[in-house]
């Protein structure tokens, strides 16, 4: 008797080149930006719209000049990530009057199986910085396969954990804050002239939280918020 043909779906796994990881890593990304800067009340709540991803209700800014700022910066950092360039993200939130970092978020990056040599760089007049700063080597080997299914829940569970963040971070006062947004890229990278050189913008004595993570077949995405204790 011949053998059964095997099944050709049993898991049905979603094969992510390392292309369209790069892409998911990036709207990952373009989501914690619209999600922090509504979490923690830097814009108006009334600024901002829901959409339905990861199975979730997110909130994203529907203000013209941060949405413009917002695809400004994905649109570098989408060919920086499918380049794979990218080693770190930092969302910075500053006090608009004492000029002091008050919050940072980051968002580190491997590459799997993909060693990189870094050094340093960052922003000029826009909010956007860009940061070329030196960074481990990975020396990780890629994982296996993944259901895309298991990557979406990992990558919400992390967005829950943003929302739940509000009960132990420093209340920040509304209107009072902006933002800066810091990305770490390889030396050799092409920088656009409204990108440039800064500082690492770290929180002065803060307090730092190692929230979730999220992994393909060809990425590594950890978090961490630093923030200022309340006065």
């Amino acid at each position: 008797m011949a053998s059964a043909e095997p099944e050709k779906d049993k898991s049905k796994v979603h094969k992510l080149s390392l292309k369209g990881s790069a892409k998911l890593v990036a709207e990952f990304f373009q989501y914690s930006i619209h999600t922090i800067l509504f979490q923690r009340g830097v814009y108006p709540a009334e600024d901002f719209t829901a959409v339905k991803k990861y199975g979730l209700n997110m909130l994203v800014s529907s203000d013209d000049q941060v949405r413009a700022y917002i695809k400004k910066i994905m649109s570098q950092l989408d060919k920086w990530m499918v380049g794979g360039k990218i080693s770190k993200l930092v969302i910075v939130i500053t006090d608009k009057d004492s000029g002091e970092h008050v919050e940072r978020w980051q968002f580190d990056v491997q590459i799997l199986a993909k060693p990189k040599s870094t050094k340093s760089k960052s922003s000029k007049p826009t909010p956007a910085d860009q940061e070329n700063s030196s960074a481990p080597s990975s020396s990780s080997t890629a994982s296996a396969e993944k259901p895309e299914a298991e990557i979406q829940s990992e990558i919400a569970a992390i967005f829950r954990q943003i929302t739940a963040s509000v009960t132990f971070l420093p209340q920040l006062q509304g209107g009072d804050c902006t933002f800066n947004v810091l990305v770490y890229a390889d030396a050799s990278s092409e920088v656009p002239v409204e990108w440039g050189d800064s500082d690492a913008k770290e929180i002065v004595n803060g307090e730092r939280v190692q929230l979730r993570g999220f992994s393909t077949k060809n990425h590594r995405v950890d978090t961490l918020v630093s923030y200022r204790l309340a006065d």
